[in-house]
């Protein structure tokens, strides 16, 4: 009897702990505990919206499978708001005006400078402490740091990077055809003088043609930022001069008059197409592939594509290749890379209904793991490993990018963060040909300049003179290559004149200080 009253207390005890230590487990957490809870609350599942528009290599998904693994990852599922490309910038200026943006969307660093401060935007320097990824980003980067920076000390967006930190990538060669070259037993130039006869020598073989064509006047490729850039030393109108690290004017360098009578020549001669002040992007195309027209500065990107068009035309050894870049005696001979940091970036909503996870969520994207998948896309279906380096499935040709966009939202705009690591994967797999030109350019490429981030008064000096400004360079300078004004002295005075009373040297004040301003430079 007493043995079984002992046990029976005994039992009633350890039943007592039991329930005891079952309550404890349920009101108050061990660190281990506590953390499984932060995991699961970490990867509870939720939806945020996020504002792209249709490329033109395919539409944009919901069903995309990279986002489907980044939901599995994160408990994160992304609702695309889908717009045309036409109807993307108002729809963009009609949610900022409104305060009605969507959970995530993409926009210019300026733009997040301007609205951020205005609650438009989410403040991104109040949640570094717990986003890791999105800080060490922005160390890594300071230019990202500051175009992201607002007025008021905030960060707003995320900038989007299209080149690598060395400064070595980069978009524009000099192609000829090739087959052409070979046939007559031409060297490539070198020289401006070399280029000319080049030129002159194409012209006499095939008559028909007008060996020279650019597709636009202003821009990188634009007929006048090249030849600028190859007598000055200047990249377009505006920009830093290599030279002395400070901005200059195109126009006041001494080499810039001696550009227009290079041109002038080149029209006279029937060695510029006559319309090079007028030609759209499609007949631009059309005169290369039907070969009235020779020689382009352009996007290396698209070589191999146009010489296949070329050969799908009819002309069956249509060929391109590179010429090296030229300048003038004295001249630096250069091409600015990529630029590092681009000028868009990604953007939180203010209003997001879950501040914290949205910023966990964009810390995710900006780690290998999520950066890959927006990039590169799902190793073993979009890339392998070789050598323990990304690239990308042959299967999927010398423009994989068609294909990442239009079937993985690999590498699509307002989508991924990071173009330097797809351009960087890309560039890997080219033929040996590409490859070739990318050495042979390696010479000639130097680091892009940093942006510059403007006051509301330097914005505002900007859009009251830089417009006005633009469009008479641009007629001035075609009347200049077309001889409907000639190049003189007094002619050119008065150009130069025109500029300063349309802004030319307040816009320059601006640019340097500003460039001084942001990075400190002298």
């Amino acid at each position: 009897m007493k043995k079984r009253t002992v046990a029976a207390a005994m039992s009633a005890l350890m039943f007592s702990s039991l329930v005891a230590a079952g309550c404890t487990s349920e009101t108050k957490d061990t660190p281990a505990s506590s953390d499984t809870k932060k995991a699961e609350e970490a990867k509870k599942p939720i939806t945020f919206s996020w504002l792209a528009y249709d490329r033109p290599e395919g539409k944009v998904r919901q069903d995309w499978e990279i986002f489907k693994e980044i939901e599995a990852k994160t408990g994160v599922k992304v609702e695309f708001q889908v717009v045309s490309q036409e109807g993307l910038k108002e729809k963009k200026q009609i949610m900022i005006a409104t305060n009605a943006v969507t959970d995530f969307i993409q926009v210019d660093t300026l733009e997040g400078r301007q609205h951020g401060p205005d609650k438009v935007f989410l403040n991104l320097k109040d949640y570094l402490d717990k986003a890791p990824n999105m800080k060490a980003f922005f160390d890594k980067y300071p230019e990202a740091k500051a175009v992201a920076t607002g007025a008021d000390g905030g960060i707003y967006t995320v900038p989007v990077i299209e080149g690598d930190a060395e400064g070595k990538g980069f978009n524009f060669i000099w192609y000829t055809r090739k087959d052409i070259m070979d046939k007559y037993g031409l060297q490539a130039p070198t020289t401006l003088d070399q280029f000319y006869q080049f030129l002159k020598t194409l012209k006499e073989k095939q008559p028909d043609t007008y060996p020279l064509i650019n597709n636009a006047i202003v821009g990188d490729t634009g007929l006048f930022t090249t030849f600028g850039r190859a007598f000055t030393g200047i990249h377009g109108f505006y920009n830093v001069d290599p030279a002395t690290d400070k901005y200059a004017f195109a126009p006041y360098h001494k080499g810039y008059k001696d550009s227009l009578i290079f041109l002038n020549k080149l029209f006279n001669e029937k060695l510029l197409d006559p319309e090079f002040s007028m030609i759209t992007q499609a007949q631009w195309e059309e005169r290369l592939l039907k070969g009235k027209s020779l020689v382009t500065f352009f996007w290396k990107a698209d070589l191999e594509t146009l010489m296949d068009k070329g050969r799908k035309a009819g002309i069956a050894d249509y060929t391109l290749d590179a010429i090296p870049q030229f300048a003038a005696d004295g001249i630096k001979n250069y091409q600015f890379s990529r630029s590092v940091v681009g000028t868009t970036g990604r953007a939180i909503s203010a209003k997001v209904k879950d501040k914290d996870r949205a910023v966990q969520f964009l810390d995710y994207l900006l780690s290998e793991e999520g950066s890959n998948y927006l990039s590169l896309g799902i190793e073993g279906k979009t890339y392998t490993k070789e050598n323990g380096k990304p690239v990308y499935n042959k299967d999927f040709g010398a423009s994989p990018f068609t294909t990442l966009r239009k079937d993985w939202g690999v590498w699509y705009d307002m989508v991924t963060l990071d173009n330097a690591k797809s351009r960087a994967v890309w560039e890997s797999g080219l033929s040996d040909k590409s490859k070739a030109i990318n050495k042979s350019y390696e010479p000639f490429i130097i680091p892009a300049p940093k942006q510059i981030v403007k006051t509301s008064e330097e914005l505002e000096l900007e859009k009251s003179k830089l417009n006005n400004l633009n469009k008479y360079l641009e007629q001035k300078l075609t009347e200049f290559v077309s001889g409907k004004t000639p190049i003189n002295d007094k002619t050119w005075q008065e150009f130069i004149d025109q500029c300063k009373k349309l802004g030319a040297d307040e816009l320059l004040d601006m640019y340097n200080a500003a460039y001084t301003r942001t990075y400190g430079k002298k």
